[in-house]
């Protein structure tokens, strides 16, 4: 594979919901990997929204009901208009993520045909703007390729915001059908992979793309400056939980065993570090339980201290999504090397990856989970043994250079196969007049390039 000084070069266009600055979840992910080969000297383009994940509100400065373009660290971007509902109800998350796919379908069609990319890559969620990606790749005779990060539309069905047996089956059928037509679509877990390949995917189209972590920036560390900050005592022992607080994490048995354990392991104390639709419900439950604090997501740079604070990490998670979803902050878990004790299944993709670096619990069952807790509370040396298990499964399985290396070497090799005819002049003109969106970019030269000098790019 040629490195990215004197080598191959190619374009990628990239297009989902979420992106920088919002600090959890996919936003997180679709960010560095952009950052990532942007580093290694390609084009990197994006066509996102606003951030509003996870409060559901829009972050200030920034402002939902216009266009707008950003350069941020070797990314271009271009923003696009989105309805965010107050209250994430199964209408309200229809109509943002329609929003969202037309205000960016005459932004994608202008982009694709100017930019010219080698590959197109579209972020799922939201599986709404697959119609598009594939249309855009088609008209700038690009390469396609879905990335699912969750199967929202099961997921959807499974906790209730949306309902009806008809609708389930043409959902479903519509997003196979969608699915097939992609050239690549990857997910991040070997039995999501499965149960897209369930979806009637041709094997070869298929890619396992799993999360990352720096291990290099995430690694076991004193937690005491945090912990000071918190005013926590020397003996405390901190379960933390940290991250999106959404309906999908069953985040309700957390408030439960902080009840029942306050006075039979009084050194057991429960951080709440996030926010979301859940947040406000949490609170109230928790009442005036004084072993729990909550926390406001905190700043990037302060994760690795955050993670280190822990003793123990908690990881629960509904019964009705697993293997549609893999959480995303189970990667800096186990980097951290701390123990895990998670809520999933046995034989689900969840139990198999914290197996041997905590304890894996049933869903929905509390007294296992309070059980679990209680064991490591009074045995620091199983925490430390889980921990260092933990580590050295993030080094093995987890490592961000090496998944991402991984990745860049599959999207070349597809770059390469890509069409090489431009457009027609008309069909450019056509499309110009599509919308007066800020879609106009520099027309390029098609395909791939070779770089004639290295200009201080960095191999990050």
């Amino acid at each position: 594979m040629p490195d990215a000084c004197g080598g191959l070069r190619m374009k990628l266009l990239v297009y989902g919901l979420n992106y920088a600055p919002e600090l959890i979840g996919v936003a997180t992910y679709t960010r560095e990997m952009c950052e990532w080969l942007a580093a290694r000297g390609h084009t990197v383009k994006v066509v996102t929204s606003y951030p509003y994940y996870p409060n559901w509100k829009i972050a200030p400065p920034y402002r939902a009901s216009r266009y707008s373009r950003e350069h941020l660290n070797g990314v271009d971007l271009i923003r696009c208009p989105i309805y965010v509902p107050s209250v994430p109800s199964g209408t309200g998350r229809m109509l943002h993520h329609l929003s969202f796919a037309a205000s960016s379908g005459p932004v994608m069609a202008g982009l694709a045909t100017r930019f010219r990319p080698d590959v197109l890559m579209a972020i799922a969620p939201s599986l709404l703007v697959a119609p598009t990606a594939l249309a855009s790749a088609r008209l700038a005779h690009a390469r396609s390729w879905l990335h699912v990060q969750d199967f929202e539309v099961e997921s959807a069905f499974q906790l209730g915001i949306l309902s009806g047996s008809r609708l389930r089956r043409g959902a479903e059928r519509a997003e196979a059908g969608m699915l097939k037509r992609f050239d690549r679509i990857s997910t991040i877990s070997p039995r999501m992979v499965a149960r897209l390949a369930a979806k009637q995917i041709p094997e070869e189209r298929l890619v396992e793309f799993r999360n990352w972590v720096d291990t290099a920036v995430i690694r076991p560390r004193s937690g005491e400056t945090f912990r000071s900050k918190l005013g926590l005592s020397p003996d405390a022992v901190v379960a933390l939980y940290s991250g999106s607080m959404a309906l999908k994490q069953g985040l309700e048995c957390l408030v439960d065993a902080a009840r029942a354990l306050r006075h039979v392991r009084p050194e057991l104390v429960f951080v709440l570090c996030g926010q979301g639709a859940m947040r406000d419900r949490l609170a109230h439950l928790a009442g005036d339980v004084d072993n729990i604090r909550f926390l406001d997501l905190q700043p990037q740079e302060l994760l690795p201290d955050l993670l280190a604070a822990a003793d123990i990490h908690l990881l629960p998670q509904r019964a009705e999504v697993a293997d549609l979803v893999l959480p995303s902050k189970l990667a800096p878990m186990l980097a951290s090397g701390r123990p895990i004790v998670a809520m999933a299944a046995e034989g689900t993709q969840l139990a198999a990856e914290v197996q041997g670096a905590g304890l894996v619990i049933k869903p929905g069952d509390t007294q296992g989970f309070m059980d679990a807790l209680a064991r490591l509370a009074q045995d620091p040396a199983l925490r430390g043994e889980l921990g260092r298990r933990g580590r050295a499964a993030a080094e093995a399985r987890w490592d961000g250079q090496a998944i991402l290396g991984r990745l860049e070497a599959r999207l070349m090799a597809l770059a390469e196969q890509s069409a090489q005819p431009a457009p027609s002049a008309a069909a450019e003109l056509e499309l110009e007049n599509l919308s007066d969106a800020p879609s106009a970019i520099p027309v390029r030269e098609r395909g791939m390039t070779r770089s004639l000098e290295c200009s201080g790019v960095s191999n990050h």
